[in-house]
This record gives structure tokens, sequence and C-alpha cells, in this order.
């Protein structure tokens, strides 16, 4: 039996570098795709090239950076507006939404995949901490993944799937399942500052990411410019 050949979306962040571990030891064939889209750092990209050079991935980077001139108004793409700090539940964490955004890259994908004669896209889409699908990101919802995976069967007779197992899962669940998969966590990024080699500790990836670690009951390795504001934030002790 050939073994599955999959594009996992690669971010550099946890969940994704997590999914590509898991590819590798479900022994698929595996190739990554990220995206340069403008945003305000590229700490990111560098962080999905040495995962992917670790496990020795053949890595894709596109030049997608027209996007940020065409979406402008929001704290990723447009240096005018301000990133907030704090919680993903806070109002202004809006800011942070790109419009449209994955279903962009997913589809980029899915091209990819067909053209490489490929089985799956892999995306670790996480919907939230309370399984609700009720995510600030409407591009992370099961209704849209649902939705995009239904599409992936028909854009092309080659079908493709859309994996996305990470959809209902908690955070801590996912850091779980990188650490049995030993992922190196401390080589991933997750901050939006990037404003040198350690994360803010007070944007919103960078408390979810505390947060995560925290329930999980597991050690961050994670640097810190700011290692308490999560805590004190929130009154966690």
């Amino acid at each position: 039996m050939k073994p599955k050949k999959t594009v996992v979306l690669l971010s550099g962040g946890m969940d994704s570098a997590t999914l590509l571990y898991q590819c590798k030891a479900e022994g698929q064939e595996v190739r990554a795709l990220a995206f340069n889209y403008g945003q305000r750092h590229l700490r990111e990209l560098e962080a999905a090239k040495d995962l992917a050079g670790a496990l020795q991935v053949q890595l894709a980077i596109m030049d997608l950076t027209d996007l940020a001139r065409i979406l402008p108004g929001n704290a990723l793409t447009d240096k005018k507006v301000n990133l907030p700090i704090g919680h993903y539940a806070e109002d202004a964490m809006k800011a942070t939404v790109v419009p449209n955004r994955n279903m962009i890259f997913v589809s980029i994908a899915l091209a990819h995949a067909i053209s490489l004669g490929y089985d799956a896209v892999g995306y670790a889409a996480q919907t939230g901490e309370a399984g609700d699908g009720q995510s600030l990101y409407h591009d992370c919802r099961p209704v849209f993944v649902h939705s995009l995976a239904s599409l992936a069967t028909i854009c092309d007779e080659h079908k493709v799937e859309l994996d996305c197992p990470f959809l209902c899962l908690t955070k801590a669940q996912i850091i779980h399942l990188g650490n049995d998969l030993k992922v190196p966590f401390a080589k991933t990024w997750s901050c939006y500052y990037a404003g040198g080699d350690k994360h803010c500790g007070r944007c919103g990836t960078c408390v979810k990411r505390q947060h995560g670690f925290l329930a999980a009951g597991l050690s961050d390795s994670t640097e810190y410019e700011d290692k308490e504001f999560a805590f004190r934030a929130f009154n966690i002790k």
C-alpha cells in the first residue's frame, strides 16, 4: 500500500508543527507550504524553515505580499493598525482578523496538491477552547472547514481530502500530542510582535500559548519578554 501523500500548511506555529510531525510519524509522504502574505514580520517563516528542515520535508514559501495592499485595516498586514494585547476573548482581538486568509491559503494548497497528484491537504485549524465552533476566526470554524472539504472533492477530477484533525481539540490537547511526537516547540513561533528573539508574552497568541502549556500541565520552554503578563491579567497563580 502506497503511503498517503499530504501537503501540510505550515505557518511555523505550534499547531501546524504538530500536524507536520504527526503526518511524518504516520509514514506519510509530506511536502509543506507556507505564505509570505505581507504579514507584520517573517519570523514565523524562519520557524517553518527550521521545522521542515529538521524533518527533511520540502518546503515551498509562496509570495503573496500584494495581499497586504488589498487587505488593509487589520493589525497583521497593516502596520497603521495597532496590535492589541491580551486574550483572544477580548473584542480588541478582532483587529487581528485577516479577511478570508485561510480560504486563500487552503485553496492554493489544494491546487498544489492536485498538481502534484497528492491525496490530501493538512490544515491545523483549531476552533477554540470551548469546542463550540465560536472561534474568533471564521475560517477556523467547523462549518467553514466542512464546507471547504466538500469543495475539495469537486473542484477537480482529482479529488483531494482536506484533513483537519485538530479542529475540535483544545490547545492543551494539541500540546500533549506534540509533546508525545517530540515537536521542538521552542523552535515554533506564535508571537504577533516579533521584535526580537523572544516572544512578547502579551499578544493574543502568546497568552493562548502560555495558557495552553499551563492547561496541559507541561513546561513551556518558550522565552518571553514578559513572562508574567498572561498570568497577572487573568489572576492565575
